[in-house]
């Protein structure tokens, strides 16, 4: 069987969390898509880790972690973070990347910082980890896949002398930066051969042998629905899916194997880097969740920058719950707002006057007006809900702004989060299933 961990609005919902937790079970977790542009911060008996590469459930002894072939692979940073997570304890993960993912190269992380420069107080707000550059060259067939490290070097260097020419071409007379050289991109390659080499594998193949054993799998996918290219806040969204869907696609499965879509919602909500973002709160209200949201602070896992802050937003979470095809919500860091005397909850969006509880296109959300519905905090009835693991002994508010939630956005919240760790869980049985 397989399962999908997904994320609802803006990423950084907790999905490193979730996957970690539901890795117990796992036989196989599998990173379909994206890079090391965000991270999946988690915390576990081994201490607390932000992942980027490797998928969240990397941490257990029986599991084998896939970098799919629809992943942005930095080679460096996949080892680097190897290393990292045995450094303190942590057995030597099994793990597999497909012979069919594409390189991250240097130069794409010049490209990606260049063109944020270039842009100005236009930028897109990129982590500069050039993750746009790269699907850039992927979809315009001058990538370079796994495969072709192992191929003929002939092939491969007349391959390189034609991608450099046209990436000197933009260096020279548009960004006036160094030329690349052909000899140091190649040695670049050998040098990623040679690191990656006891790992390639057919995963497509690999994964179709384990589903006809019965093996459970694991997909994880990194931001969330607002970030997709195609259903996204474009163009302020990453450079590939973020839906359930491309996890077919990402790690090479048949489609109808995707039986469980577990997509993450925060209880309230946050943001890294731009785009519109219609809930978002300012100054020291903003502060105040900022400090105590998350597992010490709201703040990127990758870039360390402070995320915007927002309230719960029903209208752009029913829609991302929607375009992910969920089958059951996992609500997270619902401890935290347990501060608040009253939670404000964005219900509808006001555009030229209507009020709308459909998300729009871009060029009408940034017209729209937050519409609130204010809920009563569990602040005098018990404020911190950390330690309680079933969910009748939640205080009553708490449990009437869950249901209210799962009212608006008409998807199941089946598991809520009360703490970083993974322990710090509530299963629940939803009337929505």
């Amino acid at each position: 069987m397989v399962k999908a961990v997904v994320g609802a609005n803006w990423g950084d919902e907790g999905k490193g969390k979730i996957t970690d937790m539901l890795g117990e079970k796992a036989d196989i977790i599998v990173r379909f898509q994206g890079g090391a542009n965000a991270g999946h911060t988690i915390v576990n008996d081994y201490g607390k880790f932000a992942l980027h590469t490797l998928p969240s459930g990397v941490f257990y002894n029986h599991t084998t972690s896939i970098i799919g072939n629809g992943v942005a692979l930095n080679i460096p940073v996949l080892f680097n973070e190897v290393r990292s997570i045995v450094d303190k304890g942590v057995p030597e993960p099994k793990i597999l990347v497909s012979d069919r993912a594409q390189i991250v190269m240097s130069y794409h992380i010049l490209f990606d910082q260049y063109e944020e420069e270039r842009l100005g107080g236009k930028s897109f707000g990129s982590t500069k980890s050039g993750i746009a550059p790269f699907y850039s060259d992927k979809y315009a067939k001058i990538g370079f896949q796994v495969s072709e490290l192992f191929g003929d070097e002939d092939s491969l260097r007349d391959k390189i002398s034609r991608v450099i020419a046209s990436k000197n071409t933009m260096l020279a007379h548009l960004y006036k930066k160094p030329l690349l050289k052909e000899e140091e991109i190649f040695d670049e390659l050998m040098e990623y051969k040679e690191m990656v080499a006891p790992y390639v594998c057919d995963v497509s193949l690999y994964l179709w042998n384990a589903l006809k054993d019965g093996k459970e799998i694991l997909l994880e996918g990194q931001l969330g629905s607002l970030k997709d290219p195609d259903h996204g806040i474009y163009p302020m969204v990453t450079s590939s899916s973020t839906l359930a869907a491309y996890g077919a696609i990402g790690a090479g499965i048949p489609p109808y194997e995707i039986r469980q879509i577990i997509t993450v919602c925060k209880a309230y909500s946050s943001a890294v880097g731009a785009g519109v973002f219609v809930s978002e709160i300012f100054g020291d209200e903003a502060d105040e969740l900022r400090r105590r949201g998350g597992d010490g602070g709201e703040y990127g896992a990758t870039t360390g920058r402070p995320r915007r802050m927002g309230w719960f937003d029903c209208v752009a979470s029913k829609y991302g719950c929607r375009m992910q095809g969920t089958t059951d919500v996992a609500f997270t860091v619902l401890d935290v707002l347990g501060y608040l005397d009253e939670i404000p909850v964005c219900v509808g969006y006001e555009i030229d006057g209507k009020v709308t509880t459909d998300f729009p296109t871009t060029s009408l959300l940034e017209k729209a007006k937050p519409v609130y519905e204010v809920l009563p905090g569990w602040k005098d009835q018990c404020a911190d809900i950390r330690g309680i693991r079933t969910y009748e002994e939640l205080p009553e508010n708490c449990r009437r702004y869950v249901e209210f939630v799962e009212q608006q956005i008409g998807f199941p919240i089946t598991m809520i989060s009360n703490g970083p760790e993974r322990k710090d869980i509530i299963y629940r049985s939803s009337s929505l299933k």
